[in-house]
């Protein structure tokens, strides 16, 4: 018999976006995903982590995700369900309502158990998968987003986290492959930045946390499992060249970086024990991501391309107008811009979220050293406002600038 198994993970429900609710994205999201459970009549959902944006999730995100779990099993009743915390979420408010949601067939790990002599209770991180006729297809090795401690120790007494991290894996598979049947698979979950997946330019809720040390190599998944189903990275992708070591990527893009990302969930086919199959499933965008202009341009171009915006039809749903950054090439500071640009988009069917500048660079750059605080001590302000001030815009410091500078000066000094 196979099992089919759908991934996904990083929904970060709550979210807003330069201010914007998202509410209608996601609800949009888990509509199309409950039809398509339905449509396909999948055996197991793989959540990897990430279910909410913040640990503390507003009520109206909460109910949107126990809702869908409730349609879910409503439309594909023999639906297995299994999600892990991530980084952004609360383990404790994730697994509250277990003893509910176990009625939904359910599974939720948040926090690692341990034993009454404080060993890990890997019983507990080990969730059976049936297919639809009741049969076990698999072992899943559930493993939420680890913090320090929550892995194995180590006997050597030194330890790093991702030794630790690996630890837990090899463990955890050696446990839970002396408890499977014959012909059945094993099915890793986890929350984690995997060595060599590719992150986002400026998403923060991706962001390695001790300078990319905490980067686990996929030696910590055994060749053994079927299937590893990640999160944590936006980018749909595979990782260290193994098809079945996955980040399903986020349903949403979260930032302007991830405008042109693949945003999908992953199909995945289980036959005797094995990956038979696998399939990207794309998810229909709702709400667009524009960047006006391509790349940085003056002022004038750029207030043009505004000007060459759709007109806004005031009858239509605003939560479809995509959202907006505008990149803008100075040369001096123009406090004024963002006043002219808000008035470009009075009539437009767009978001404005943000505007970033960006400034030419300075042939002439020199090589500098790092100043010793006596170094610091020498400097005149003035001048080091006029260095500031040439390097960011490429001209000299304006006469009223100046003024304006020595005369907060003489203020602070008296």
């Amino acid at each position: 018999m196979s099992l089919q198994i759908i991934h996904t993970a990083d929904w970060h429900l709550g979210q807003t976006f330069f201010g914007y609710d998202r509410d209608e994205e996601h609800e949009a999201f888990l509509t199309w995903l409950t039809g398509m459970l339905a449509e396909r009549q999948a055996d197991v959902l793989l959540i990897a982590g990430d279910v909410f944006d913040v640990a503390n999730p507003s009520a109206a995100a909460q109910r949107r995700f126990f809702r869908f779990l409730r349609e879910a099993n409503r439309r594909n009743p023999h639906l297995q369900v299994v999600v892990v915390a991530g980084n952004h979420d609360s383990a404790g408010r994730l697994e509250a309502p277990i003893p509910l949601l176990e009625e939904l067939n359910t599974s939720i790990v948040g926090i690692i158990p341990r034993t009454d002599l404080c060993k890990i209770d890997f019983e507990s991180l080990l969730v059976p998968l049936y297919n639809k006729e009741g049969k076990r297809e698999a072992l899943c090795l559930a493993v939420p987003y680890l913090r320090q401690g929550d892995y194995p120790a180590s006997d050597e007494g030194k330890d790093t986290y991702v030794a630790g991290i690996t630890r837990m894996y090899r463990q955890l598979y050696e446990y839970a492959d002396a408890q499977r049947q014959p012909g059945e698979a094993l099915v890793a979950m986890g929350h984690l930045h995997a060595t060599g997946a590719e992150l986002s330019e400026d998403d923060r809720s991706e962001r390695t946390i001790m300078g990319g040390l905490e980067s686990v190599s996929t030696d910590a998944f055994d060749e053994g499992l079927a299937y590893t189903a990640l999160g944590h990275i936006h980018k749909a992708q595979r990782v260290g060249g193994r098809e079945n070591i996955r980040y399903a990527g986020s349903p949403l893009p979260m930032s302007f970086s991830e405008q042109h990302y693949r945003h999908q969930v992953v199909a995945v086919t289980l036959e005797n024990g094995c990956l038979s199959d696998w399939e990207a499933v794309p998810v229909p965008l709702r709400t667009g991501l524009h960047r006006i202009p391509a790349e940085p341009a003056s002022p004038a171009e750029v207030l043009l391309q505004l000007a060459d915006l759709p007109p806004a039809d005031t009858q239509a749903d605003r939560s479809l107008w995509p959202y907006l950054e505008v990149q803008v090439l100075l040369t001096e500071p123009d406090p004024g811009f963002r006043h002219r640009v808000e008035e470009a988009l009075a009539d437009k069917a767009v978001r404005l979220t943000s505007i970033i500048p960006s400034y030419p660079k300075r042939e002439d750059e020199e090589d500098f050293r790092p100043l010793s605080y006596t170094d610091l001590q020498k400097i005149d302000p003035l001048d080091m406002l006029r260095h500031a001030f040439t390097n960011r815009f490429g001209g000299d410091l304006p006469e009223e600038l100046e003024q304006m500078f020595n005369e907060v000066r003489r203020e602070v000094s008296l």
